[in-house]
């Protein structure tokens, strides 16, 4: 399983792509994954109660989680996972 991080959370994990072996069959669970890799990403993605972050959008074969089964979305060999950090616009 491919997790591709973008903007600050690439500098915080130190790189942009992770490869992970899932242990289970949900974004959750290859969340857990990627937490355990790089436990620094934690506190910039997770809320004080450990739940995703609002402002945080998970991709799944480049589609919002929040649209289909939330993180609880079944995995398969090969899909590719995306987390991006709230997007502002430049200046003009």
């Amino acid at each position: 399983m491919e997790w591709k991080l973008f903007a600050d959370l690439a500098e915080v994990a130190g790189e942009d792509t992770v490869e992970i072996d899932t242990p289970g069959d949900t974004v959750d669970d290859a969340l857990a994954a990627l937490l355990e890799r790089h436990p620094a990403l934690e506190g910039r993605i997770l809320d004080e109660d450990g739940e995703l972050q609002d402002h945080i959008n998970v991709l799944h074969n480049g589609e919002s989680v929040h649209s289909g089964d939330g993180l609880e979305t079944q995995l398969e060999a090969g899909d590719e996972l995306a987390l991006f950090p709230p997007v502002s616009g430049g200046e003009r």
